[in-house]
């Protein structure tokens, strides 16, 4: 018999995943999986393609539902896409106000466009935006509604290595100023050292290892305890003789 199936709202931030199944026909993408974000926290989601990084985001969006086990989340959480996914028949301002309601809407738009950086192209049609900004703009629609959890689904994957870096920054600046605990799926190693306050790495649909980060800014550039973390998660990976 099969664990029951639940997804419940958390008065608070953070998630709790909880003996999760998922299942596609025959094959168990997701097999009793259990992970807890904290707080605040900002968790680093490692992974092979297929190993279930992407079911377990759309899981904790309500994009799907669990065959089994309990998905508790808060009621406002927001999620950014590799893709950008603007509207291009709106404007950027429109884009990011989208489904926002009250009086105030347009300044709270102006203001998280501000935040990330855009302050200026609120007139701009996405077309007209590189691809940094594109995606500036998705992190702005993803706080403006300031969400408990922000699901961050390979976000930087399309970018170049300059522009990455820069939203790495970015990043790390709208954590300290809207205090969202943090999902980001991505395949980047170096992401995750730059990021993660914990990186997990998943296999065989579960969570095989968990590492908490207590480095320095400037140990997570170049330090002897980054090059010892990182060559851990490539072994987590099984990647351990890649460079």
């Amino acid at each position: 018999m099969s664990a029951p199936v639940a997804t419940r709202h958390r008065r608070q931030a953070g998630a709790v995943v909880d003996k999760v199944v998922r299942r596609f026909g025959d094959r168990v993408v997701l097999d009793h999986l259990d992970l807890t974000i904290a707080d605040e926290e900002l968790v680093v989601l490692l992974g092979p393609s297929g190993c279930g990084k992407s079911t377990l985001l759309r899981l904790l969006a309500g994009l799907d539902r669990p065959d089994g086990g309990l998905v508790e989340v808060p009621a406002k959480r927001a999620i950014v896409f590799q893709a950008d996914r603007l509207l291009p028949w709106q404007r950027v301002l429109r884009n990011v106000t989208l489904g926002l309601r009250g009086p105030d809407a347009q300044k709270r738009g102006r203001e998280v466009l501000a935040e990330v950086g855009l302050s200026g192209r609120e007139g701009a049609w996405p077309k007209e935006l590189s691809g940094g900004e594109a995606q500036r703009v998705s992190l702005a629609r993803a706080l403006v509604s300031e969400p408990e959890l922000v699901l961050l689904d390979e976000p930087f994957a399309a970018l170049d290595a300059i522009t990455r870096l820069r939203m790495h920054d970015l990043v790390r600046a709208l954590r300290s100023k809207h205090h969202a605990a943090m999902l980001l799926v991505t395949h980047d190693v170096d992401e995750a050292i730059a990021l993660a306050d914990r990186v997990v790495v998943m296999r065989d649909g579960r969570i095989g290892a968990s590492h908490h980060l207590r480095l320095s800014a400037a140990e997570r550039e170049a330090s002897v305890a980054r090059e010892e973390l990182r060559s851990t998660l490539l072994e987590d990976l099984g990647l351990a003789h890649q460079h």
